[in-house]
């Protein structure tokens, strides 16, 4: 079985550089409708039996933007449990301007999530994201023998995927973060863990 992943579109804030977390948004940029559409295009062919989502705006758009490129009709499910990290008190923040503040801290956000405490900004914990990212995506994996999409957030979605393919707290940023309309696969013939990452960050269908 195959577990697909994209991150959400393009968004102002994200062209912004501000911290847009599990309690902040901003709306996609135009540009971002066409590589939505070219995503959708990409996996019409894919037998997918569910997709599940975001419930953030960013999201829930990329998500009926992917399906509606699709001749089958395909359910899109929305959970809570996939929104992005919670950066508490950073939400809409400019990313430039907090790291005068919570350089270190940032630093270890972006590539040492083994030493990242949030606690300065009443943050979410490394743990705690991951915790109900991979119990959402393991409980859709025992539901399913088709293919499914995930349809998430940068950080969030970069930490599980790696973590599901067996990585160690201290590695889950190696490979770097996820990128906006980007294509990761996880898969798995027995659905227990590690699962195989057979595709990571994938752009090359993008315009």
């Amino acid at each position: 079985m195959k577990l697909y992943f994209t991150r959400h579109g393009k968004t102002e804030w994200n062209e912004q550089r501000r911290f847009q977390g599990m309690n902040g948004d901003s709306p996609l940029l135009p540009s971002s409708f066409a590589q939505i559409r070219a995503l959708g295009r990409h996996l019409r062919d894919v037998p997918f039996a569910a997709v599940y989502s975001s419930p953030s705006k960013r999201a829930k758009q990329t998500a009926q933007g992917i399906v509606d490129q699709w001749q089958k009709p395909v359910p899109i499910f929305y959970k809570d449990n996939l929104k992005e990290m919670g950066y508490g008190a950073l939400e809409g923040k400019s990313i430039d301007q907090m790291q005068k503040h919570y350089g270190e801290t940032l630093n270890n956000m972006r590539h040492h999530l083994d030493l990242y405490d949030p606690t300065v900004f009443n943050g979410e914990t490394v743990a705690a994201m991951l915790a109900r990212m991979t119990k959402t995506i393991t409980n859709v994996l025992y539901q399913y023998d088709d293919p499914v999409l995930f349809v998430g957030h940068g950080a969030s979605l970069t930490a599980a995927i790696q973590f599901l393919a067996g990585k160690d707290l201290s590695d889950l940023r190696q490979m770097g973060g996820l990128r906006n309309n980007s294509l990761s696969i996880l898969e798995t013939t027995d659905k227990k863990q590690p699962y195989e990452l057979v595709l990571w960050n994938d752009v090359s269908f993008l315009p």
